[in-house]
């Protein structure tokens, strides 16, 4: 009981964690970090959200940020 309590916590962090958006009609990427890369290319306003609020709305991380997770 305790282990599932323990991962319940962990997963909701990671849920809560603040990310950024462009907020373009046509963005369908969400970003860990304010100057990624990926971002650099918005032409409107970035703004900041939650992670689980914009995966709600269906987008989808960041390829610059999926592979500086892949080299941790």
């Amino acid at each position: 009981m305790l282990l599932s309590v323990s991962v319940l916590v962990a997963f909701q962090k990671v849920e809560d964690k603040k990310v950024y958006i462009c907020s373009s009609v046509a963005s369908t990427k969400y970003h860990f970090k304010k100057n990624c890369r990926g971002l650099s290319q918005c032409k409107t306003t970035i703004k900041e959200s939650t992670e689980k609020k914009v995966r709600k709305y269906g987008r989808l991380l960041c390829k610059w940020e999926k592979k500086a997770l892949k080299k941790k």
